[in-house]
């Protein structure tokens, strides 16, 4: 599962320092596969976010502990919500290949899932 967040922090001088420790704190979560920030090219103003997890439960759990409800949670909250935060992945590419993950949105026939 992908958490992605974007940012716009329009001057906020302490946006880097909470980034860096909400970045550090998500990464130290078990079932956490790696947290990513990076700023846009073309708008520097700009900021996303962007952490794996090996499921939405890991994920979920992640968000738990104290210190992620104090530091990590309100800086997500801090994202603009003008598009999806999560999302499941597909295609992941590496040295091995392309991998396909099942879709969590669909049943094993391809359809919704039941009650959709």
């Amino acid at each position: 599962m992908l958490l992605v967040c974007r940012f716009a922090p329009d001057g906020d001088e302490g946006f880097p320092a909470r980034a860096r420790r909400a970045v550090a704190l998500l990464a130290a979560q078990p079932g956490c596969e790696g947290v990513e920030l990076a700023r846009a090219i073309e708008e520097p103003g700009r900021w996303v976010l962007v952490a794996r997890f090996a499921t939405v439960t890991a994920y979920r759990r992640a968000l738990q502990p104290f210190d992620v409800r104090e530091h990590v949670v309100p800086f997500l909250s801090e994202a603009l919500t003008d598009e999806p935060g999560t999302y499941e992945r597909g295609l992941v590419a590496g040295p091995d290949g392309v991998t396909e993950h099942p879709s969590l949105l669909t049943d094993r026939a391809g359809g919704p899932p039941p009650g959709a």
